[in-house]
């Protein structure tokens, strides 16, 4: 009979229950010393509460401060191993504050203990902060301004396919607020970076702007955005007027023939849509000469058109002649 191999190595084996023993065995020396009181170290959040409605932050708050803490061992594994679903938390009172001030966090605490916030199922003593010892708050006139959104979204069509248009996106601008001097050296605000590749279809969805900092606010953290794909084509346009540039006064001129026909390429939908008066053919009078017979028209396309090919006719005459008094 053959023998089925182990699913795992010995040494690996050997590593996970060392492993194992290990954490029983300090879980274990926990309980027995429960009893007796330590002190340990944890990070809790800050939270600034207070602030004057006309007044933002200049300066970002830091979020978080190590702190020590005194109690019995089963109360403080407790809390290394629950704080982050519960109320831990020191509290800055920002009221009455226009401009200015330093926390001494070990002071300021100290003198108003209500300000650490633990919950008493945990029989935990604050001590001291650890770091940062202290904070400067800077304050600054709060603004709100209204700026544009720009898209930096990347679109790679499909073989075949062609972007018509730029990307709409939506709202196409809105509302910042925070400190004065941020606030009005920003000027528009950009979508994070992505990348559509192979589109060969419409593109729509939402898209998170890109953060400025954790001191200014948007109205609102996404936007809608719209891309038109189209599979590409062509169409012949006919009876397109030839209109001659800077004729001089009291100067007939005029082009022969005085329509031309050519094939545009692109958009399926797009191309479908456009007219004669769409496309632009024009002569440049500048460049007439009474040695030179033919002239090729300039031709203007609509931005999101590909191309243009086989103009025909390819060279024009200009006829010239004085108008009657």
């Amino acid at each position: 009979m053959k023998l089925k191999k182990p699913t795992g190595s010995i040494p690996s084996q050997k590593l996970a229950l060392g492993l194992g023993s290990t954490s029983l065995a300090i879980l274990l020396w926990l309980f027995v010393v429960s009893g007796n009181v330590y002190v340990m170290s944890f990070e809790m959040p800050i939270e600034a509460r207070n602030l004057n409605k006309q007044k933002a932050h200049r300066e970002e708050v830091p979020q978080i401060a190590t702190v020590r803490l005194k109690g019995r061992g089963l109360d403080l594994f407790k809390a290394s191993i629950l704080k982050r679903f519960t109320q831990f938390k020191l509290v800055l009172d920002l009221e009455g504050i226009s401009n200015e001030y330093e926390f001494i966090l070990s002071d300021y605490f100290d003198k108003y203990p209500q300000k650490v916030v633990i919950p008493d199922s945990y029989n935990l003593l604050f001590v001291e902060v650890v770091y940062p010892n202290r904070i400067q708050i800077s304050l600054d006139d709060y603004n709100v301004k209204t700026v544009p959104v720009q898209s930096d979204i990347y679109i790679d069509p499909a073989p075949g396919f062609i972007q018509v248009g730029k990307i709409s996106i939506f709202p196409q601008e809105l509302e910042i607020a925070g400190p004065k001097d941020i606030i009005e050296n920003i000027h528009y605000v950009e979508t994070i970076l992505d990348s559509i590749f192979q589109a060969s279809l419409p593109q729509n969805g939402s898209i998170r702007l890109k953060t400025i900092g954790r001191l200014v606010e948007y109205s609102q953290n996404n936007i809608s955005f719209s891309i038109d794909i189209q599979q590409i084509s062509e169409r012949i346009i006919v009876d397109i007027p030839v209109v001659v540039l800077n004729k001089p006064e009291k100067i007939r001129v005029f082009p022969s023939p005085q329509t031309v026909s050519l094939t545009i390429v692109g958009g399926v939908q797009r191309i479908a849509d456009l007219t004669n008066e769409d496309i632009e053919v024009t002569i440049d009078f500048n460049h007439w000469s009474i040695r030179k017979q033919f002239y090729e028209p300039t031709i203007s396309l609509p931005e999101d058109v590909l191309e243009w090919r086989d103009l025909s006719p390819r060279s024009l005459e200009l006829g010239v002649a004085r108008e009657a008094n």
